[in-house]
């Protein structure tokens, strides 16, 4: 399943933020997939495309950042896989 994760940088910390992910990376557990990220330019927010066949994966993945963010999660399909349902009858989930 694909997430749109919008992760909120809490007040100060974009340096620890940056500072952290150049020492540890992006810290996924093993079987939660990073797709692409996109931060608003004023670099308060950060919007990313994750891939999880468990979600409890994301809760893992976010705890050990959420000392510096709070996070909105979005399951998401795409495109082709929404049209694809609604073209099979099947209801938007």
């Amino acid at each position: 399943m694909l997430f749109m994760v919008i992760e909120r940088f809490k007040p100060g910390a974009v340096a620890a933020v940056g500072e952290r992910f150049r020492r540890d990376g992006r810290m996924q557990p093993e079987g939660l997939v990073y797709h692409a990220s996109w931060l608003e330019p004023a670099g308060e927010r950060c919007f990313q495309v994750m891939e999880a066949a468990h979600p409890e994966l994301l809760n893992t993945w976010m705890s050990r950042w959420d000392d510096l963010m709070e996070f909105e999660v979005i399951p998401v399909l795409t495109s082709a896989d929404f049209w694809a349902k609604v073209s099979s009858g099947a209801s938007p989930p």
